[in-house]
């Protein structure tokens, strides 16, 4: 019998993030860890972290903690594949990985006193996920010996990019693989990565640990108490808002902003480290993502309409309009409805900042898509000028937008597919595909769709004043109001 079977496992997956590093595709409003970025899946990087351990007995439901503003596209995504969370919990603002731990460790102790957990982040990639459950299995048996684990991947090329651990004395019990730890280092430059990969001494930091609840939670009591103080009356002070746990945002922002690392990892005696060799990448950079995705016989990694010529080591994805390719080489090229990234290879580390500086400039692509979720659907900007816009929207069946009203636009409702019941100043009307309705400046009005198939329709809005801010809810079924 193995310890999985001795004990439960609970998944804490870490879903914030921005992911700006892969703009234009990955943004803030809708970033990586939501999109299908492995070319040989349709599983989003957070439904592949979410299935990645589900084949173990007695795993038990996964904590999810993320932002409000990503709450629906996390739950619409476990639904997709059939995964009920234990707990999502919503991070009012981001204070590193030591706070979203501590969370997750009080959320548990409340329910299970011997709970083993294991923090994962909702967006890598892990390609022989074999050898990394392997891995999981020898790290649940040294939590089980009240050690604090972290995973070391095997490096094998001088990153700078990624965080290292140097490991030191091997650990050898009962076929167990693990060293201690002598110190994190942050990211490094080439040489000093070098002088690392050539000494063996040296791991990645996955960014990946397995502790018991309790003992991880004893250990940030010497040394970061302030924070689980803090955290303590956040949650005391939380509520359940439908599916979500919500904290108090005024309580938790006085965390310090730490990493688990930092916090405990780099002071603890506790700290072993388990080696992993499983193709694991943070996905940090267009690079990176060349780098551990199949390739054609040119090395060019190629998804969507492209047709490419004379042209090798190449990262091409066209999203909808054709890309054609002639004798390029190290190149990036990212196409979106909105946006075109065209860089070097060796740049492409320099995005983030080129999304900085856009969103300095007022480029509204910095951050947002044309394509937008929300609870009950999505919708997307077609045309937009001065005063008027258009917009496809999707509703869901069963569902229904809020009951709402605008100051500075009235809106034209062209429906295109499906039923849809409209409410207008308390007035109901049944609407069908080729039927549309006007809702004037001022007028409270609601979108549903009472039928078992998508409602789409074009929305034609005009006004001098567009933006979604022009928006009063006066009721939600999402609690938005």
């Amino acid at each position: 019998m193995n310890s999985f079977k001795k004990s439960n496992l609970i998944p804490v997956i870490l879903c914030g993030g921005s992911g700006s590093r892969l703009w234009p595709l990955s943004r803030k409003s809708y970033p990586k860890q939501f999109l299908a970025l492995d070319g040989n899946s349709e599983l989003t990087l957070l439904q592949k972290t979410l299935k990645r351990l589900e084949s173990f007995e007695n795993i038990s439901q996964p904590i999810i903690i993320c932002n409000e503003e990503h709450r629906f596209i996390v739950a619409e995504q476990c639904r997709s594949i059939d995964v009920v969370p234990g707990e999502i919990i919503l991070e009012p603002v981001g204070k590193n990985t030591a706070p979203a731990i501590i969370l997750a460790s009080l959320n548990v102790l409340d329910k299970n006193n011997d709970a083993n957990l294991i923090v994962l982040s909702s967006d890598h990639l892990i390609h022989n996920e074999s050898q990394f459950l392997e891995a999981v299995k020898c790290g649940l048996d040294f939590t089980l010996q009240n050690k604090i684990v972290t995973f070391g991947v095997i490096p094998d090329r001088p990153e700078t990019g990624y965080g290292y651990i140097r490991i030191e004395n091997r650990i050898d019990i009962n076929n167990l693989k693990g060293h201690t730890i002598k110190e994190f280092i942050e990211k490094p430059d080439f040489e000093k990565a070098q002088q690392f990969i050539s000494s063996g001494k040296y791991v990645w930091n996955s960014g990946i640990f397995m502790f018991k609840a309790s003992i991880v939670l004893k250990e940030l009591e010497k040394y970061s108490k302030k924070n689980i103080d803090i955290i303590k009356t956040s949650l005391k002070k939380g509520n359940k808002d439908l599916d979500f746990l919500r904290i108090d945002k005024h309580i938790f922002q006085k965390c310090e902003n730490i990493s688990i690392d930092n916090a405990v990892m780099e002071k603890t005696d506790l700290g072993i480290v388990v080696p992993i060799d499983n193709g694991w990448s943070d996905i940090g950079s267009w690079y990176s993502l060349w780098k551990s995705s199949a390739k054609d016989k040119n090395s060019n990694f190629i998804k969507g309409k492209v047709y490419s010529e004379q042209s090798s080591d190449n990262y091409v994805r066209s999203e909808g309009r054709l890309i054609v390719t002639i004798g390029i080489k190290n190149t990036v090229i990212v196409e979106t409805d909105d946006v075109v990234l065209i860089s070097d290879m060796k740049k492409t580390q320099e995005v983030k900042n080129v999304v900085k500086r856009l969103q300095e400039k007022g480029f509204s692509q910095s951050s947002t898509h044309n394509l937008v979720y929300r609870p009950w659907g999505s919708y997307q900007s077609m045309l937009k000028e001065q005063r008027w816009q258009v917009k496809l929207i999707k509703v869901k069946p069963n569902s229904s937008l809020s009951l709402q009203m605008h100051h500075h636009r009235a809106e034209h409702w062209i429906i295109v597919k499906g039923t849809a019941k409209v409410e207008i100043d308390r007035n109901e009307k049944l609407l069908s595909e080729n039927q549309s309705i006007y809702i004037p400046i001022g007028s409270s009005h609601r979108l549903t769709n009472p039928g078992k198939m998508t409602l789409e329709l074009i929305e034609v809005q005009s006004g001098p004043y567009l933006e979604e801010d022009d928006i009063v809810r006066f009721n939600d079924d999402y609690g938005r109001v």
